[in-house]
């Protein structure tokens, strides 16, 4: 590019038009119908410039010979003039960078007077500038497409993780980063940024852990960008990231097992809510004391395989893809939980179908939703936890796992926070609950306004410091401390919905 303008500038001794003609090769002035204006301005000729298929690409059409035009596009032929009608007609070659060589261009310059050496010049070094551009478009083009089709493999690679396919994902991740998934243990860390600013943010995560780390431009949530760090030593980087970047929010996970990026990613998002309120505006998942930890491992894992037995009939591939879409679904929209596992609703809607189904459970009620979150986390992070007793029986209640005097204790501590508020917040989120989230139908059996009971829910959120309204973990917590207490009644598992094509009695 360099030798082609320093051809130009020695044109001549460097004219006026040949400065004119370099400045639109200046980064604010590289438009190729700009150049196109100038030449028919410069040269007082009409000037249009196509590719051999006939497509415009700058300047009015004019009426030419397309076998001519072809052939020149081709290179069959160099250049060709034509006078005749009170015209006059140039038609110069463009080589287009394209991968197919039909698609070199023409330029065409029509004007009524003939065409001196001077005018001759400038429309062969006006060619020339054109190459160029051309050039530096398709060069820029080409950059975009191959950033493009990074960035879906990156999400591929995210996607395969989420079920839990950590095979496939290594394979996908082997061609193009290599070592970046040679762990066995990962954190994930969701930033949150400005969605106009998301492109340019995701870059710099990029940069900052020297691509090193697996960056995705989250499919659910504007202004999201999850990154999975299979390093440790990464995560300063993106602390450091965000410090220099106002209005950017970071939340991360523990570590988990590359298998456990679903779970992860769920611990990362609750983390995030909790940095927007941090002066540093970044914030690591914390293990509060959840009623899961104040269980016996051996005895919650052993209820956590026979809640979940119904489901080792199936596939391992299968099975891994019906429970990480229904700890997802669980935490999320099926919506979000769609786009994030890159596929349809009706697709998350089927599998947490299925789900119900095999576990003959009611995804409507929210304790039976806490519960079998319940057993997801404890499948989770219990993986080393001895198994005890017999899975091949039906699911018992939920009187082992939450009778313990440690988690009732938890329990009556963690709700009696709300017994000092006198609009008995307490009863108001006992109702809520067990009326499935609807404030409509807890106002009824309440005998007050939908409005009220809004209120007192969110109310209740800064007492237990947990979210409510938005779902998830928190309300789950919150159920199963009513559970304990003896609030609300034990969900049926492995005891509704007989009639669901996977239910055992049709097995």
């Amino acid at each position: 590019m360099t030798g082609r303008e320093d051809a130009i500038r020695q044109s001549d001794g460097q004219p006026a038009w040949a400065q004119e003609l370099l400045d639109h090769l200046r980064p604010a002035g590289r438009d190729i119908r700009r150049v196109v204006a100038w030449l028919a301005g410069t040269a007082h000729a009409s000037v249009s410039l196509q590719d051999a298929t006939g497509t415009l690409l700058a300047g009015p059409r004019l009426p030419l010979d397309q076998d001519l035009v072809a052939g020149i596009a081709t290179g069959r032929i160099a250049s060709a003039a034509w006078q005749g009608q009170g015209s006059h007609l140039r038609l110069v070659k463009v080589d287009h960078p394209h991968p197919h060589p039909a698609r070199s261009c023409v330029l065409a310059v029509s004007r009524e007077a003939p065409f001196d050496r001077h005018t001759s010049d400038i429309v062969t070094h006006t060619a020339q500038v054109l190459e160029l551009l051309l050039t530096a478009h398709e060069s820029t083009a080409a950059g975009h497409r191959l950033r493009r089709a990074a960035a879906d493999l990156r999400l591929a690679v995210l996607q395969l993780l989420m079920v839990e396919d950590t095979v496939s994902a290594r394979r996908v991740a082997a061609g193009l980063w290599p070592g970046l998934l040679d762990t066995d243990t990962a954190c994930v860390y969701v930033v949150e940024t400005d969605p106009a600013q998301r492109d340019r943010f995701a870059e710099a995560c990029l940069g900052a852990t020297d691509e090193q780390a697996l960056v995705v431009r989250c499919p659910a949530t504007d202004g999201h960008v999850i990154v999975l760090v299979p390093r440790e030593d990464l995560a300063p980087a993106l602390r450091s990231l965000v410090e220099r970047h106002p209005g950017t929010y970071l939340g991360g996970s523990v570590r988990h097992s590359l298998a456990r990026t679903a779970t992860a990613y769920g611990q990362a998002v609750s983390a995030l809510a909790i940095a927007r309120f941090r002066p540093d505006r970044t914030a690591v998942y914390a293990e509060r004391t959840r009623a899961e930890r104040l269980m016996d491992p051996a005895a919650l894992r052993t209820w956590t395989a026979r809640v979940l037995h119904p489901l080792d009939t199936l596939a391992h591939h299968t099975r891994a893809e019906l429970l990480a879409t229904t700890r997802l679904g669980l935490e999320f929209t099926a919506v979000n939980t769609a786009k994030i596992l890159g596929v349809s609703r009706n697709t998350v809607r089927a599998r947490m179908e299925r789900v119900e189904g095999l576990l003959r459970t009611d995804f409507t009620d929210l304790t039976a939703r806490a519960v079998v979150h319940l057993a997801l986390n404890a499948q989770a992070g219990l993986q080393d936890a001895p198994l005890t007793g017999d899975t091949g029986h039906p699911a018992p209640g939920l009187a082992d796992p939450l009778a313990g005097p440690a988690v009732r204790t938890w329990a009556e501590d963690f709700l009696g926070r709300l017994d000092p508020d006198t609009r008995n917040l307490r009863r108001t989120l006992r109702t809520w609950i067990a009326a499935g989230g609807n404030a409509e139908r807890a106002a009824q059996t309440l005998g007050v306004h939908p409005q009220t009971v809004r209120e007192h829910v969110r109310s209740a959120e800064p007492v237990l410091a947990r979210q409510l309204l938005a779902g998830g973990s928190d309300l789950y917590e919150v159920v199963l401390a009513h559970l304990a207490v003896g609030d609300l009644d034990r969900p049926a598992l492995h005891g509704t919905k007989p009639d669901h094509p996977d239910s055992p009695v049709h097995g």
